[in-house]
C-alpha cells in the first residue's frame, strides 16, 4: 500500500522514529483511522495555509518589506492594482481561451486510440492498461 511505504519513511528518524510512524498510523499498522487522519489532514491543511498566508500579508502590510540593498527608492515602486491585475487577467484569459480551442476544437487528442476500437466482450484485449491518472 502506498501509504505504508510514505509513512515509513519517518522510521528513518533516529529513536523516535517507529513511535512516529505508529501515532501517525494510529496503531500498528495503516488502518481506518490512518484514513481518518490523512482525510482531516487534506482538509484542513488549505485553510491553515490560507490563515498563515493571511497573517504574512498583515505582517507585510503593517511594518512594510525590506529591500536587500538597503536603499529605498521610490522611483522604482509601481502600483499593484492597474499593472498587475490586468496582467494576470491578461495572462489568465490566454491560459483559459488555449485550453477552450484544445477542449472544443480537438477533445479527442489526449485520449487513448484504443477507446475508438468496438468493444468484444468475448475477448480481452492483451495490452490492458489503466488511465495516465491512475498511479502505478
Amino acid at each position: 500500500c502506498g501509504a505504508t511505504v510514505i509513512t515509513n519513511l519517518l522510521s528513518a528518524v533516529p529513536y523516535i522514529g517507529t513511535s512516529m510512524v505508529n501515532w501517525v498510523w494510529g496503531g500498528f499498522a495503516v488502518d481506518a483511522a490512518t484514513l481518518t487522519r490523512f482525510f482531516a489532514l487534506h482538509f484542513l491543511l488549505p485553510f491553515v495555509i490560507c490563515a498563515l498566508s493571511l497573517v504574512h500579508i498583515i505582517f507585510i502590510h503593517e511594518t512594510g518589506s525590506n529591500n536587500p540593498l538597503g536603499l529605498s527608492s521610490n522611483t522604482d515602486k509601481i502600483s499593484f492594482h492597474p499593472y498587475y491585475t490586468f496582467k494576470d487577467i491578461f495572462g489568465i484569459m490566454v491560459l483559459l481561451l488555449s485550453l477552450m480551442m484544445v477542449v472544443l476544437m480537438s477533445p479527442n487528442m489526449l485520449t487513448d486510440p484504443d477507446n475508438f476500437t468496438p468493444a468484444n466482450p468475448l475477448v480481452t484485449p492483451i495490452h490492458i492498461q489503466p488511465e495516465w491518472y491512475f498511479p502505478i
